[in-house]
């Protein structure tokens, strides 16, 4: 299949990756808007916005646990079909069906911050979750347009989409949730401003994004139960399935950091959400700086070497998170960290998409997300467990001990995960 410089309704490849970059900008900044509000609700009992009065602290880390795996285990029932869905029907309208089901799971959680309604909050993560194929779906559109060279180039730029998103959205969750900025902004202002974003971005899609995949495949076959043979799935396709196992266990390590990082900030360093939406502010810049200073300067070809290196640093950048002994030593780890971190979500799915036939790339790409659901649904509740039984510091240690495990795993069968890499493409069983 050649790769097109014109593609629908003549728009230039140039064109077609800006408009994919600024939808994953948009949706990034409706996710990172939670991050610095959500802690506060469950896990912080100092805040004015805690729904658990009377409630032990563990009772609300356990309860955030739970509420953060709602979301990866709809999506991974979900995000095969999707993938699948998007290989028969096209990109564009899978994509805005997806963006669709996280304006109604933003507007229902606003909705459920006013009204004070714990159950509806977890309706509302499991929404979109049921919807969530946003991200999946926009990496098939960049890899239908790519040339396998520009596989890491493109996918960095994703990543740092990724990296923008965590700028603003985290900094305007601090910003949107604080009354003394504004006399009526409370903890909903920001889930309903994440609503309008993700409305504004299924415009962007409808009326600026053309279709990329050229030849729909109409022979996919839509099984609604494909979620249950995910693991299968992924491990007959000889040639990816150790690296989706990487994926899988990157992924999992690090949910454990993501999911209690926020709390660990609240009782190590006694931030609130906007001392939180600063700091992962800063966290996306140098991640942004990361994808589009460092990336283009790394050799070509060389995917495995660099994502080993990425893996590793980040497994060591967890511990030392743990360790630091003052919120401004951050200013200096969290730098280092988006740069290994920045290596791994570039090479990762590069490697992946460059290991897979072009027919069901976004199959492929499916079961991926499905894997990285399933491996952000398992974290967090045993996370929520051992911050209510220890502390809130051992899901980083835990973290940071299964991603150097991980690193471990992906050498072991280097092997296996270069040799698609060097033009050997084992069939799949």
């Amino acid at each position: 299949m050649a790769y097109n410089s014109f593609l629908v309704n003549g728009k230039t490849e140039k064109h077609i990756i800006s408009i994919i970059f600024l939808v994953v900008v948009v949706d990034l900044i409706g996710f990172g808007i939670l991050i610095p509000v959500i802690p506060q609700l469950l896990a912080n009992p100092n805040s004015s916005y805690y729904l658990l009065r009377g409630s032990s602290p563990g009772m609300g880390y356990f309860l955030l646990g739970v509420l953060t795996a709602v979301y990866p285990i709809m999506q991974f029932l979900a995000a095969p079909i999707l993938g699948q869905l998007s290989d028969r029907y096209g990109r564009k309208k899978l994509l805005a069906i997806s963006v669709f089901g996280t304006f109604l799971s933003y507007l229902l959680f606003a909705i459920g911050i006013v009204i004070a309604n714990l159950p509806l909050l977890f309706v509302s993560r499991a929404i979109d979750g049921l919807t969530g194929g946003n991200i999946s779906i926009a990496q098939a559109a960049m890899a239908d347009i790519t040339k396998p060279e520009n596989r890491a180039k493109n996918f960095g730029l994703i990543g740092a989409a990724f990296g923008l998103g965590f700028i603003l959205g985290p900094f305007l969750g601090g910003k949107l949730s604080d009354p003394s900025l504004v006399s009526w902004f409370t903890a909903s202002t920001p889930f309903f401003f994440a609503a309008a974003l993700s409305f504004a971005e299924i415009m962007i899609i409808l009326y600026l994004l053309p279709e990329t995949l050229e030849k729909p495949n109409q022979g996919v076959r839509v099984n609604v139960l494909q979620s249950l043979r995910t693991i299968a799935d992924a491990v007959s396709y000889r040639n990816i399935r150790a690296i989706l196992g990487v994926a899988f266990l990157d992924n999992l390590g690090f949910t454990f950091f993501t999911t209690f990082i926020a709390v660990f900030y609240i009782v190590r360093f006694g931030f609130d959400q906007g001392s939180i939406g600063n700091m992962f502010a800063y966290v996306g810049l140098t991640f942004a700086a990361a994808q589009l200073i460092v990336l283009p300067r790394l050799p070509k070809n060389r995917d495995f070497e660099i994502l080993f290196i990425g893996i590793l640093g980040t497994a060591a950048m967890l511990f030392v998170y743990v360790v630091i002994p003052s919120p401004w030593y951050l200013l200096l780890a969290i730098p280092v960290f988006s740069v290994f971190n920045g290596f791994v979500q570039a090479y990762l799915p590069a490697v992946i998409s460059r290991s897979s036939d072009r027919s069901i790339q976004g199959r492929i790409l499916g079961i991926n997300a499905s894997m990285y659901s399933l491996g952000q649904a398992i974290p967090p509740v045993l996370a929520g467990y051992l911050a209510a039984a220890f502390s809130p510091q051992v899901p980083l240690y835990v973290a940071s001990i299964v991603t150097f495990a991980t690193a471990g795993v992906l050498w072991a069968f280097r092997n296996d995960i270069t040799a698609p890499l060097r033009g050997r493409m084992p069939r799949a069983k």
